[in-house]
């Protein structure tokens, strides 16, 4: 008896959805597990490729206490880095600074104070006092420097990222997502290790008094070298941590943890995870050729390219079915001269789902002049009789 078309409209459908069922799902390694946080939003990544490694309503805006501090230490540090300042230029302080509340310092109205002890008085013992100190003299007034917090923040892709201070004192326009923290943390360590290094301190005396760091990873967490904490009554319990082992950087962040512990336990439950269950694959080792780009009229034929240092990207632990795509972005050719460090491609690493891991940067692994006259026309020449050859004879 013949089927109804329904029926067999029903049969090929099924066949279809098990056929699905039975191909390889690469889930995103953020949501591979579900963890037992106790804080309101989380995240770990990957430091160098920000690969995202698990999140907790990561991108949901929260008050970010003082993790603030990330972006005002960026600007101060970029700042040196121009040369507007330098580590030894002395900052007076004003009363505004001085009456700052919260965790501070205890900068005196009038000191003069080093611009080097400012951020390591932010750094290592979070001093709300010192960012109005460098704020003010950096952009006139704290103020101005707020309005050069969200356009930096804007320029880095922070999305629900929006300042009211520097310091990171409750207000209800001041928030930051977990996602942000930890991308903007992830920029911080790569371009300014000089102030990184500051957060990785135990303790700091100032003006005769001797406080501590408050990360309580600092020493107990192996590899633990940073990064933030914040609390505040509307922030609840923060900490942007980071750990590097076995050539690996993760940066955990919890946002609104309930207490103390739980922002210490939710940290380390975090990292464990990121360590246990992925490494760092190296793709092509520190000045290896990735790819060559034909040069016209060079004194070669082509360019190697490489990349600035090792290209890598983090890959499930042991699981062999998980393959990296690279996807090259090239120019058919490009015309000599050639310097060598130019950069003159893109290689994006994708993971299996396609989404987009890293992009590296392609450039010239040497120079090359352009051929005079006569010997490009000797190569011509060379190149004429050589296809004319294979034509005669192609065996």
């Amino acid at each position: 008896m013949e089927m109804p078309k329904k029926k067999i409209a029903c049969l090929l459908m099924a066949l279809i959805l098990a056929q699905a069922l039975a191909l390889p799902a690469y889930a995103a390694p953020a949501q591979a597990v579900e963890l037992a946080l106790s804080s309101s939003s989380a995240v770990l990544i990957e430091a160098e490729n920000e690969t995202l490694l698990y999140e907790k309503d990561s991108r949901v805006p929260r008050p970010p206490a003082s993790l603030t501090k990330l972006m005002t230490l960026l600007l101060a540090m970029e700042d040196l880095k121009a040369g507007l300042v330098d580590w030894d230029t002395m900052v007076t302080v004003s009363e505004q600074a001085w009456r700052t509340g919260g965790s501070q310092m205890f900068l005196n109205i009038g000191q003069q104070v080093s611009f080097r002890d400012l951020l390591k008085g932010i750094s290592i013992v979070s001093a709300n006092d010192a960012c109005v100190a460098v704020a003010e003299f950096l952009s006139g007034s704290e103020a101005a420097f707020v309005q050069r917090m969200n356009r930096r923040a804007a320029e880095l892709g922070l999305e629900n990222t929006h300042f009211v201070n520097s310091h990171g004192m409750d207000h209800p326009d001041h928030y930051m997502s977990a996602l942000d923290v930890a991308r903007l943390a992830a920029y911080l360590l790569r371009t300014q290790p000089e102030v990184a290094a500051f957060q990785s301190e135990r303790e700091f005396t100032f003006n005769e008094i001797r406080q501590f760091n408050l990360n309580p990873l600092l020493g107990i967490y192996p590899g633990a070298d940073g990064i933030k904490t914040g609390s505040t009554p509307a922030a609840g319990y923060c900490l942007a941590s980071t750990s590097k082992q076995q050539g690996m950087r993760l940066i955990a962040v919890v946002m609104n943890a309930p207490t103390e512990a739980a922002r210490r336990e939710d940290s380390i439950a975090l990292l464990n995870h990121g360590f246990r269950n992925f490494e760092l694959k190296t793709l092509y080792e520190e000045n290896e050729v990735i790819t060559q780009v034909p040069v016209k009229r060079g004194q070669k034929r082509a360019v190697g390219l490489v990349a600035d240092g090792p290209v890598q990207a983090v890959v499930p632990r042991n699981d062999s079915s998980y393959d990296i795509v690279e996807e090259f972005e090239l120019p058919d050719a490009v015309s000599a001269p050639v310097k060598e460090g130019d950069v003159i491609g893109t290689l994006r690493l994708k993971d299996p789902s396609g989404e987009i891991i890293a992009e590296v940067d392609l450039s010239a692994q040497e120079s090359l002049q352009r051929l005079s006259f006569l010997p490009y026309l000797l190569r011509l020449a060379g190149d004429f009789l050589a296809g004319l050859w294979q034509r005669i004879w192609p065996f």
